[in-house]
This record gives structure tokens, C-alpha cells and sequence, in this order.
């Protein structure tokens, strides 16, 4: 199969310690990017930690965040760990970002659910300063290191409200993308609208997300309870699942829909745990 996008892989959660594994086998080939999504109030592995260790098991694949919940972390650590990130990978780290829903997340964390938005656009620009070497002010120097990246590492933004995408336009690099390719085209109409009511050069890097599960039934049919688990919180959890792709054909037809669309890269995320789905997943492109 010939794609014109990239194609990446989003990690299961259910098995940390399986996840040096996935990743190896999709950094020899053909995936451009592993993703690896964000909770706090769940048993998933801490992001920015376990992309740090995929990132030293790997030699060429990027890492990224699919996304973090920046409202919930310090900005000025956010913003070192980032940047330290950036720098220790050559360029291969990306920073997906997003507010959170979840109630829990943000009990625990102090911080609150109703003002998460403009936490971010507070958070963002404090550090997009402190990714140009500026102070961080109030009497507060620069906090370093300088990342390899001029001005911080790629920072794309998830998200389905006007103000998200908007946000795209004013501070990143990019938009991921959630959403079937039927609403999708839409939300990257939106994007491609603000980048250029902003006057920013270029076009924005649309990256897409689609649910698979590629294998016997029992691979199928683990993925499906976890994710069933995971969007349980949401209230549409049987909706979400209905949504996972399974076979081949649906697999590719995602993929060339979405090359239709103008999308950069689409992130096959998998919720299964059979390291086995990489190869699968590869024999398909």
C-alpha cells in the first residue's frame, strides 16, 4: 500500500514494561512517531517518563505526547522537562497538548477543571519565553537547557472547540486530530482558517488518530475491554469502541481518507497489549 501521510503508532497503556518492545519494532520501520496519551487518575505510565526511556531504547522515531494535560503540571517544570526532552533527542520530541476533562485528574492535582483553558494559554506563554532564553520573571532567571529546537520543541494541540483550534494558530505548530475522517475534514478546514487569519507562514501539520486493533480475536477483543474502560468516564464508551478498526480494509481506508483530508500523519493508537500489532501494522502499509 502506497500512503501519502506518514503513519504512526499510538502505545497501548495496559503494560509499561511491554512498551520497549513496541517501541523497537516500530523504530525499525515504517512508523514515524510513537504517541503514548496522558491520565492522571489511571494506570497508564507517566508520559514524559516512559517517552524518555522509548526515546533512549530508539534511534530514529519521534516521541509524542498524544496529549498531555498541561493544566495539571507546574509550567515552569513543564517547561524544563520539555526542553531537556528536545535537546536529549536530537529534535525527535513532540509536545501534544491538551486540557483534560476529567474531574479527578484535576482534584488531585489542585487545579481547576473550569479555568483549564486559560491555565494553557497562561502555561504556553510563559513557556514559549523561557524556550528563548528569556527570564522567567519576577525576579526569576532563564531555566534552561536551550532546546534543539529554536523556540521549544513541535507543539501540536488537541482539541474539537473553536478556542482549541484557535489555539493551534496562536502558539503551535499543529493540530491532532481525534475525530473520524467525516468531521474531521471540518475541524482542519478550522485550523487552516485561523493559521491564516494569524498571518503564520506555511500550513499547519495536521495529524490524525484512528483506534485499531490488528490481529485473532483475542487481540481484538482485549483491545476493545480496555478501551471500553478507558472512555468509561465519558458516558459514551460503547459508542467509542463501536469505532475501533479491526481489518485491514477498514485500517487503509482510514488511512487514505485522511490523505485525502490533507492530513500529515495518521497515529494508528492501539489499546491491546500484543506487540505482535506492530508487525501486522506494518505488513499493511
Amino acid at each position: 500500500m502506497n500512503v501519502r501521510t506518514d503513519v504512526g503508532i499510538g502505545l497501548p497503556i495496559g503494560d509499561p514494561a511491554a512498551l520497549l518492545t513496541w517501541a523497537r519494532r516500530a523504530d525499525a520501520g515504517p512508523f514515524s512517531t510513537l504517541g503514548l496519551l496522558d491520565r492522571l487518575v489511571y494506570d497508564n505510565p507517566e508520559p514524559l517518563v516512559a517517552l524518555a526511556v522509548l526515546a533512549g531504547a530508539t534511534a530514529r522515531i519521534r516521541v509524542q505526547t498524544e496529549v498531555l494535560l498541561a493544566p495539571l503540571r507546574d509550567t515552569a517544570l513543564l517547561a524544563k522537562q520539555a526542553a531537556t526532552l528536545d535537546r536529549m533527542t536530537g529534535g525527535r520530541f513532540v509536545l501534544g497538548l491538551g486540557v483534560g476533562g476529567r474531574d479527578d485528574d484535576h482534584l488531585a492535582t489542585g487545579t481547576d477543571l473550569r479555568t483549564r483553558g486559560r491555565r494553557l494559554d497562561e502555561q504556553m506563554a510563559a513557556m514559549s519565553r523561557l524556550w528563548h532564553g528569556e527570564p522567567y520573571g519576577d525576579g526569576v532567571g532563564p531555566i534552561g537547557p536551550v532546546p534543539a529546537r529554536i523556540g521549544g520543541p513541535e507543539i501540536l494541540f488537541g482539541g474539537f472547540k473553536p478556542v482549541a483550534l484557535e489555539r493551534v494558530a496562536r502558539w503551535g505548530d499543529g493540530f491532532l486530530c481525534a475525530a473520524a475522517p467525516s468531521w474531521a475534514g471540518g475541524l482542519f478546514d478550522t485550523v487552516r482558517g485561523f493559521w491564516k487569519d494569524y498571518g503564520r507562514e506555511g500550513q499547519p501539520r495536521l495529524v490524525a488518530q484512528v483506534n485499531v486493533a490488528l490481529g485473532p480475536p483475542d487481540v481484538v477483543d482485549d483491545a476493545r475491554a480496555r478501551m471500553h474502560a478507558y472512555y468509561t468516564f465519558t458516558g459514551m464508551a460503547d459508542r467509542m469502541v463501536a469505532g475501533l478498526l479491526t481489518t485491514p480494509g477498514e485500517i487503509r481506508a482510514a488511512l487514505a481518507a485522511f490523505a485525502d483530508l490533507g492530513a500529515d500523519e495518521v497515529m494508528l493508537y492501539c489499546y491491546g497489549v500484543d506487540p505482535d500489532q506492530v508487525g501486522r501494522l506494518a505488513d499493511l502499509l
